[in-house]
């Protein structure tokens, strides 16, 4: 594993723009609890109503149902209220003073990466914090959603709120990958997977793209995925004992810079 880490500071002492791309594994070490997998809030089981999760939070069942699907982000809201951004994202959010470009690419939607500081947040996915209206141009701003109504209404025209979330089967917000496909567009010196199965094709392709130009790519999980036989440098290792390792040899690879 030294020899794994002193590979990645190599890379980053050259480096002047680097793409970090996050997945639920990240806030995981926060105590948030992921939909699927072990300690998931649905690990091998359906809801209450006997529907996939991501029945239940998808487009067409809070059209349909709007009740239903506020339920469960409810439910997954109240799951995670308490928890704060942990070591790793602070790192993050200090490595932008360290390169010319530097941003984040995350599917958590926990707004974690821009309360510990990063300004360079893409949040693909979107963040729960954020409520729109479904009728007319309200939006608004909640710390949590202890004082929201089980399917809250504006309170500017009466229409149905709903989190500025991307729900199963909705299309990415275009702004976000606009913003994206520019970044992309310009190229990164290193990229960097951390806490993701990287099962979509916008988190995966960035590091596929690295991989295919010959840029370093660096895969921080603890487990395996289809990522870890490809990018350059795998960490089997959590995100937050993955970026402390990184933080502490700053020093190394800062001087090697010059």
């Amino acid at each position: 594993m030294d020899q794994a880490i002193e590979r990645v500071i190599t890379h980053l002492s050259s480096a002047r723009s680097v793409l970090f791309i996050t997945g639920a594994g990240v806030s995981a070490e926060s105590g948030v609890p992921t939909y699927r997998g072990i300690g998931g809030l649905y690990d091998g089981k359906t809801t209450d109503e006997g529907l996939p999760i991501e029945v239940a939070l998808s487009g067409s069942t809070f059209r349909r149902r709007p009740e239903l699907t506020w339920h469960h982000i409810h439910q997954i809201e109240r799951a995670c209220r308490g928890a704060t951004f942990n070591r790793a994202h602070e790192i993050l959010a200090r490595f932008e003073e360290c390169f010319e470009r530097c941003w984040v690419l995350t599917q958590n939607v926990d707004g974690f990466h821009r309360a510990a500081g990063s300004k360079n947040v893409i949040d693909i996915h979107g963040d729960i914090h954020e409520l729109r209206c479904t009728r007319c141009s309200h939006t608004e701003r909640v710390v949590d959603y202890s004082n929201l109504e089980p399917c809250p209404n504006c309170p500017q025209c009466g229409a149905l709120l709903r989190p500025e979330v991307v729900l199963f089967e909705e299309m990415l917000p275009a702004t976000k990958v606009t913003r994206l496909q520019q970044e992309l567009a310009m190229g990164f010196d290193m990229v960097f997977s951390i806490g993701t199965s990287s099962l979509f094709p916008y988190i995966d392709g960035p590091v596929l793209e690295a991989v295919a130009r010959k840029r370093p790519t660096v895969e921080i999980n603890p487990g395996r995925t289809d990522l870890s036989d490809v990018v350059e440098v795998k960490l089997q290792m959590g995100a937050v004992a993955a970026c402390e390792a990184l933080w502490a040899a700053r020093d190394r690879w800062m001087a090697r810079r010059g």
